[in-house]
């Protein structure tokens, strides 16, 4: 009849409703067979074939699985791997849960998809749990709310461009009234961060001191990136020096002003002729990169005055070997399409912070996170058991804790925010509240019931002395939310959620338990 009695109530009730929508928004996934699609590079052989980056509004348990690649069964990365390795040249197959593509090998085996192991829910883990690269970035001068906002929108079009997932940019202040911007990226090195993030990024064609075209979307309506056909390795040789050289070139389409620009500044040049006994004008079209040259290239005599639409970009790549000129030459192919397609950044940024967390030392951290977690459940189970003596308290007592838990992870996974160190302590400091606030709560009911007295007035006299540790606790979180220009954010947010979730889901429903198994 207790047990009956227990469902009686609506605050009950209204928690199993709020922990049946927590483990929908949590997704619990128990297929985990194949990897994980991140993202696909544009132009890439995989987006040409018509696969497509994953929905970021979507939860990462609906990402489109990879399971085959040329009939051969994908059941982790390291089958993945294999089989891009071995992949044919010519048209090969990928199968995922959702469709099957064919893929066209141009004998680089670079297919352009960023993958990863399937995800075993929807919760995300943050920086410190899977490892990656962490950057606090600030203003060279003082800029407003809407200079950051202008720096994080390039930021962002950036790094998907350069195809980098699972990334984090906010914007963050301190008490000061300073603005930084946060980023967190997964899977990638410090010198990638450097340079995608860091540096501002001001791409410049001259003509002599005439600026022919700039980078961004202003001056370039097209930047190829299509490997094989308008963009890719031209030559490779060995320097004087024993080191390897090879040479980048892809093709870009200027806008009519810029063409016309071109013409303008072309159309007085002298025309010189060469050794080879071909003509071009007196003075060269020269790359700048942040005010340093990187290429120089002859314009042809045809040009001359000419509005030029379609111009060639070049540029090098060095290495002790011919397969790292080669890479070297990708990488700064990969960084000058990216700006050219994206611009500077509006705001030279300077960085003040830079960490990087190893995949190996993230799964630690997690792993040590769940034993010091369950742990500490255990603990304060056993000295619940101690004190009361009544195992019908702590029966709720547990499902308190256990419910508690699960719905601020829901929240988590339906917000879509990152998981971190931050946010476990966060978790840990508002279940620990929890265990204060059912201890007052059993107090009162238990010398209620050896004192005598009205029960109902009890648990009011002990949820006021909740809901005012409730509001000095919210009242304490509120400064961590500027403190240490962010990084405390989520330990105070998700302190703030855990404690809400309890003042009024849990610990209403708990109250309710305890009442229906006291009461005679």
């Amino acid at each position: 009849m207790k047990f009956k009695a227990i469902f009686r109530s609506w605050k009950v009730w209204f928690l199993i409703v709020c922990l049946f929508l927590s483990v929908l928004a949590i997704s619990p996934n128990f297929n985990t067979e194949g990897v994980s699609l991140n993202s696909i590079d544009d132009g890439s052989i995989a987006s040409m074939a018509g696969m497509k980056n994953p929905n970021s509004k979507e939860g990462i348990t609906s990402r489109e699985r990879i399971l085959e690649i040329d009939s051969k069964k994908i059941k982790n990365l390291q089958d993945y791997t294999s089989a891009v390795k071995s992949i044919p040249k010519g048209t090969f197959r990928v199968k995922t849960d959702k469709a099957e593509y064919v893929l066209l090998n141009n004998a680089s085996n670079e297919l352009g998809i960023t993958v990863s192991e399937v995800p075993s829910s929807n919760l995300r883990k943050g920086l410190d749990l899977q490892g990656g690269t962490r950057v606090m970035l600030k203003p060279e001068q003082k800029a407003t709310e809407q200079e950051i906002k202008d720096v994080i929108d390039v930021m962002h079009s950036r790094l998907n461009v350069y195809g980098l997932s699972d990334l984090s940019i906010k914007p963050v202040s301190d008490l000061e009234g300073n603005n930084y911007v946060l980023v967190e990226i997964a899977g990638a090195t410090p010198e990638e961060v450097r340079e995608l993030v860091a540096k501002q990024g001001v791409f410049e064609a001259k003509i002599a001191e005439d600026v022919v075209f700039e980078g961004g979307k202003r001056d370039i309506t097209f930047v190829c990136r299509e490997s094989g056909t308008c963009s890719g390795i031209s030559k490779c040789g060995q320097t004087p020096d024993k080191n390897y050289g090879c040479r980048f070139e892809f093709q870009i389409s200027l806008s009519p002003d810029a063409a016309k620009k071109h013409a303008e500044i072309t159309k007085d040049l002298e025309i010189n002729r060469t050794q080879s006994g071909s003509q071009i004008l007196s003075k060269t079209l020269d790359f700048y990169l942040d005010g340093k040259l990187v290429d120089q290239l002859s314009i042809s005599a045809e040009l001359k005055g000419k509005e030029a639409k379609d111009i060639l970009i070049t540029g090098p790549g060095v290495g002790e070997t011919q397969d790292e000129a080669i890479q070297d030459a990708i990488n700064n192919q990969n960084k000058l399409q990216t700006i050219l397609i994206t611009g500077s950044l509006p705001t030279k940024m300077e960085i003040v912070k830079l960490d990087t967390v190893s995949p190996n030392l993230g799964e630690e951290f997690l792993n040590n996170a769940i034993l010091v977690g369950a742990l500490a459940v255990l603990a304060v189970m056993a000295v619940i058991l101690i004190r009361y003596r009544k195992i019908k308290i702590m029966i709720p007592i547990g499902i308190n804790l256990v419910s508690e838990l699960i719905i601020v992870l829901g929240l988590a996974a339906l917000f879509r925010y990152n998981l971190d160190l931050a946010a476990i302590a966060g978790i840990i400091a508002s279940i620990g509240t929890g265990v204060d606030d059912v201890v007052i709560i059993s107090d009162e009911v238990i010398n209620g019931e050896k004192e005598g007295g009205n029960l109902k007035q009890r648990i009011k006299r002990a949820f006021f002395v909740i809901l005012s540790a409730y509001a000095l606790t919210v009242v304490a979180m509120l400064p961590l939310l500027k403190v240490g220009a962010g990084l405390l954010v989520g330990f105070a947010l998700v302190t703030i959620a855990g404690v809400s979730v309890g003042v009024f889901i849990t610990r209403p429903a708990f109250s309710a338990m305890v009442k229906a198994l006291m009461e005679e």
